[in-house]
C-alpha cells in the first residue's frame, strides 16, 4: 500500500473511509482473459515467437511476464507504467502472473529499452499466430482487409515525430489494416507523422495476401481502402495475389468528364426530388499499365441543378452491379470504431517514450491487448454482448469485486454476491472453457 488515506464522509458522521482492505481485487475478472490466453497458449506462443536484446544477468521478471503483465493492465484499463506501483501486491494481478509480487514500474520502463526491430517483427508474427487460431475457431473462409491511416498525437521531443497537415497537431502516422467482418485488428506500422498515407502500403499489405493465400487458405479476400490508397502499388499486388480490391479514387477533370456523360436530363426532368445513379465503365490514369473498372454514383440533391460524383476502382466483374460495390465501400465505416476503440479502449495512440522504437513497441502491445479481447467478445459471447466496446465489458466483466481465500491446499476466489453481471460472467468461463484449439 503506497499511502494510507483515510477520510470521512459527511452524509453519516460514524463513517470512516480508507484503503486498507486487504486482500482485495477490483479487478477479479481478469480470470476470464488469463482463462482464454491459457486456452490458447499464448505464453508458449510468445516464448517461441519473441526475442529481446537482454544483458541482463540477474532478474526477477522474464521478458514475456512483463509483456503478460502489459496486457493485463491494458485491458484493465491502466493506461500507465507508473499503475503498476500501486498494483503491486494486487492478488489478482499476481495471481494471474503466478508471482508473488508483480514488476514494478522501473521494471517495466527498462522492458521497452530491450526492444529491437526485430521484435517489433516478432509481435507482428505473435498477434498472426493467435489471429491464426481465432479464424480456424471461427471456421472463417472469407477475409476483408481494410486499410487505414490514423494519428498519434505527441507532447514533446519524440524521435520521429513531425508534423501532419491533414490532421494539423505533431505526432506519428500509423498505417493499420483491421478484418472488415470481425475487427481483428491484422496489422499496424508505426511512421513518422509527415509521410503520405500509402507510404511503404506494399510492403505492408504483401506478406498479409501471401500468408491468408497460402499459409491460411480463404476463399475470397477483398482490400478495401480510401482514396489515400488509389495507387498502382495496391492494385497490382492485389492483382498478383488474385485478391479483389475495391479503393475510392480522387476526383479529377477526366474522370468528371467520363461521369457527366451518362448524365441525362429532359425537359420535364422532376427537380423538386433527389436523385441517385450508378454506372460502371473502364478507365486507365497516366499511371496505370492497363484499363481497370470503374463504378460511378451521381447525386443530385432534391433544388440543386448539378449533380455532385464519387469514383471507385474495382477488378470486381461486371456480374456485381455498381450500386453493390458502392454498398460494399461504405460498409468500411465501421473501421473507424475499430481504430477509436483501438484508441480509446487501449491506447493504442500513447506515446510516452521519447524513442521512436519504444513507441513502435507500445504500439504493438496495445494490438496484442486489443486483439485478445477481441477474440473473447467474437467467439465466447452472445452475438448482443459481443457487439460491446472494452468499457462496457470492464464494467460488467472485468472490473469485479473479489477476495482471494487459501483454504489448505485449495484457493478460494469470492466475488461480489451483488455482482449484477454474474450470470454472464459464468457464462462466459463456462464458454472460453469448452474451447478445443
Amino acid at each position: 500500500m503506497a499511502t494510507l488515506q483515510e477520510k470521512r464522509v459527511n452524509f453519516n458522521s460514524n463513517m470512516v473511509v480508507n484503503n486498507t482492505g486487504g486482500n482485495l481485487s477490483t479487478d477479479s475478472g481478469l480470470i476470464l482473459v488469463k482463462e482464454f490466453m491459457d486456452s490458447i497458449g499464448f505464453s508458449t506462443l510468445a516464448t517461441h515467437s519473441l526475442t529481446f536484446q537482454d544483458n541482463r544477468h540477474y532478474w526477477h521478471h522474464d521478458n514475456i511476464s512483463l509483456l503478460e503483465q502489459l496486457l493485463f493492465q491494458l485491458i484493465a484499463g491502466y493506461a500507465t507504467d507508473s499503475s503498476a506501483n500501486l498494483l503491486k501486491e494486487d492478488p489478482i494481478f499476481r495471481l494471474v502472473l503466478d508471482k508473488d509480487g508483480i514488476a514494478s514500474q522501473a521494471s517495466l520502463s527498462r522492458f521497452w529499452d530491450r526492444i529491437t526491430e526485430a521484435t517489433i517483427s516478432q509481435f507482428q508474427s505473435l498477434n498472426q499466430a493467435i489471429i491464426d487460431k481465432a479464424r480456424t475457431k471461427r471456421n472463417a473462409t472469407e477475409l476483408i482487409i481494410d486499410l487505414d491511416s490514423t494519428h498519434s498525437d505527441t507532447f514533446g521531443n519524440q524521435e520521429a515525430a513531425n508534423y501532419n497537415a491533414h490532421y494539423g497537431t505533431n505526432g506519428y502516422h500509423p498505417l493499420v489494416a483491421f478484418d472488415g467482418l470481425t475487427g481483428d485488428f491484422l496489422k499496424a506500422e508505426l511512421r513518422s507523422g509527415n509521410v503520405y498515407t500509402s507510404n511503404g502500403v506494399k510492403t505492408f499489405l504483401e506478406p498479409m495476401l501471401e500468408h491468408y493465400s497460402h499459409t491460411l487458405p480463404c476463399t475470397d479476400i477483398m482490400v478495401r481502402g480510401d482514396s489515400g490508397f488509389a495507387t498502382p502499388e495496391v492494385y497490382d499486388t492485389c492483382e498478383t495475389y488474385k485478391s479483389y480490391y475495391v479503393i475510392r479514387l480522387k476526383a479529377n477533370a477526366k474522370l468528371a468528364k467520363l461521369a457527366e456523360s451518362f448524365v441525362l436530363i429532359g425537359d420535364d426532368h422532376p427537380w423538386e426530388h433527389r436523385e441517385v445513379y450508378y454506372y460502371s465503365t473502364t478507365y486507365q490514369a497516366s499511371s496505370w499499365e492497363k484499363k481497370r473498372r470503374v463504378c460511378i454514383k451521381s447525386t443530385r440533391d432534391a433544388g440543386e441543378l448539378t449533380f455532385r460524383h464519387e469514383y471507385l476502382v474495382t477488378n470486381f466483374s461486371e456480374n456485381v452491379s455498381a450500386k453493390v460495390m458502392f454498398q460494399l465501400y461504405h460498409k468500411r465505416g465501421t473501421m473507424e470504431n475499430y481504430i477509436k476503440e483501438a484508441k480509446n479502449g487501449f491506447h493504442f495512440d500513447k506515446t510516452d517514450s521519447s524513442c521512436f522504437l519504444e513507441n513502435h513497441g507500445r504500439m504493438m502491445v496495445s494490438l496484442l491487448a486489443y486483439n485478445l479481447v477481441n477474440f473473447v467478445k467474437t467467439i465466447c459471447l452472445p452475438a448482443k454482448e459481443a457487439a460491446f466496446q472494452v468499457d462496457t465489458l470492464r464494467l460488467r466483466l472485468f472490473k469485479v469485486a473479489g477476495k482471494l481465500v487459501r483454504s489448505g491446499r485449495k484457493l478460494f476466489l469470492k466475488t461480489s454476491s451483488s455482482h449484477v453481471y454474474q450470470n454472464l460472467f459464468y457464462h462466459l468461463l463456462d464458454k472460453i472453457q469448452q474451447l478445443c484449439w
